[in-house]
């Protein structure tokens, strides 16, 4: 009797633990940030991103809060993506993605298996609240492209930002053809700039991609040559054959675009228009041109 009691009570600790992991837990999320200083204390969380501005890296690092990016799949790399900009201290994130979390995406970064059944852009959002409460967060539960989902993307893509007008950057981390041809012809239409990414369905390489209407070619004229030979997108989709993926290709992509969203926003370095990435000959192929960089 004692055995069964006492197997009752775990269950019911255990249940509890569950619901409070899914609330974010039961430490409370610390207090908003009005103004990012350069004070080196330990409970400082923007000390160390600040040392930038002493070190002749970046001029205005504060300004990272005044700036909206779209990130377009939360996924493998978009999940990774999101966090390393929130813990930069990005103003504001704006998250699209239709999926839900899987045990099967546990090989990745980021999400987490009590997470498994919410939606990626949800998921997502909550741990990233709680990780940085001073970024601003919109998250969008569909796929960009159906019709009247594909207009609505575009109005947020146009009207988005902190300010009410156009985001400062869309970040391509979709992986299918047809999503990435979508936010190539709403980007286009809006004279929008974005970024690439992509890992291939065998997971030893990626990429990242600028595109800038006007400057560079677009994505339908020059997509970037990643995707594993004789391997169908539909066929993969449809009949359930499991592509590939490393958390480690993932992190790597994550960080070369989150690394080139940094330098274009803040205006240091050069923007890298195509920059790739092969895991078998630890090869970087790369295409670094001086950028425009946002006024």
């Amino acid at each position: 009797m004692g055995d069964s009691n006492n197997l009752e009570a775990l269950v019911t600790e255990l249940k509890a633990e569950i619901e409070r992991l899914k609330k974010g837990g039961a430490v409370n999320p610390r207090e908003k940030i009005s103004q990012m200083s350069s004070e080196v204390v330990d409970s400082n969380p923007y000390s160390r991103l600040m040392a930038l501005k002493r070190m002749g890296i970046v001029d205005n690092y504060e300004a990272i809060r005044t700036y909206t990016v779209a990130v377009v799949g939360v996924g493998g790399v978009g999940s990774v993506t999101a966090e390393m900009l929130t813990r930069c201290g990005i103003g504001k994130l704006i998250l699209f993605d239709y999926d839900k979390v899987e045990l099967a995406n546990m090989n990745r970064l980021f999400f987490q298996p009590h997470q498994a059944g919410m939606s990626k852009v949800e998921a997502a959002a909550k741990t990233l609240q709680f990780i940085n409460p001073d970024v601003e967060f919109d998250t969008y539960n569909y796929n960009i492209t159906t019709v009247d989902n594909f207009q609505h993307f575009m109005d947020t893509i146009k009207t988005g930002s902190l300010q009410g007008g156009p985001v400062d950057l869309v970040l391509s981390c979709v992986d299918n053809f047809e999503a990435r041809m979508a936010i190539n012809t709403a980007c286009n239409e809006l004279n929008q700039v974005w970024i690439e990414s992509g890992v291939s369905e065998n997971a030893v390489s990626g990429h990242i991609q600028l595109v800038v209407p006007g400057e560079t070619a677009c994505f339908a004229c020059a997509p970037p040559l990643v995707v594993a030979s004789n391997i169908d997108e539909k066929t993969l989709k449809r009949e359930g054959v499991c592509a590939a993926s490393l958390p480690t290709t993932m992190g790597i992509v994550a960080g070369f675009l989150v690394q080139n969203t940094l330098k274009y926003l803040l205006k240091f370095g050069t923007v890298s228009h195509y920059l790739g990435y092969n895991a078998l000959q630890d090869f970087f192929p790369n295409n670094a041109n001086e950028t425009k960089q946002p006024v």
